[in-house]
């Protein structure tokens, strides 16, 4: 399974870098060229931004409060403003499905071990 697609970094929500772990997002129009898309869940993969290739954590979904889909990764590594800059997604393995967390702390567990998959 791999899935390669490209779009243009916008704002998110500003959660993950709330807790430690800033992703990018891109645009949900950008996905929809895919003509099998992957379930919602968490993937192993990498970014490529700016000509360098970051080993990420990539999350698909779910639909935010907007109804959009989210699409966002956390590249390993990086530190800077990527707000619109092109990057290209390419999903290497699938981790695990997506799931909400009852507490912040939770979720920060669970990421750290879904990076070490990465």
């Amino acid at each position: 399974m791999q899935y390669i697609f490209s779009g243009i970094v916008i704002r998110g929500d500003g959660n993950g870098k709330k807790i430690g772990y800033p992703t990018i997002n891109i645009d949900p129009k950008d996905f929809s060229s895919l003509k099998k898309k992957p379930v919602f869940g968490v993937y192993r993969g990498q970014v490529t931004l700016s000509r360098k290739v970051y080993n990420a954590g990539i999350i698909i979904g779910p639909f935010d409060k907007n109804g959009l889909l989210k699409i966002e990764a956390h590249l390993i590594g990086y530190k800077g403003n990527a707000y619109g800059k092109e990057v290209v997604f390419e999903i290497v393995k699938f981790i695990r499905k997506f799931k909400k967390f009852k507490t912040e702390n939770e979720l920060i567990k669970q990421i750290e071990k879904d990076l070490e998959k990465c």
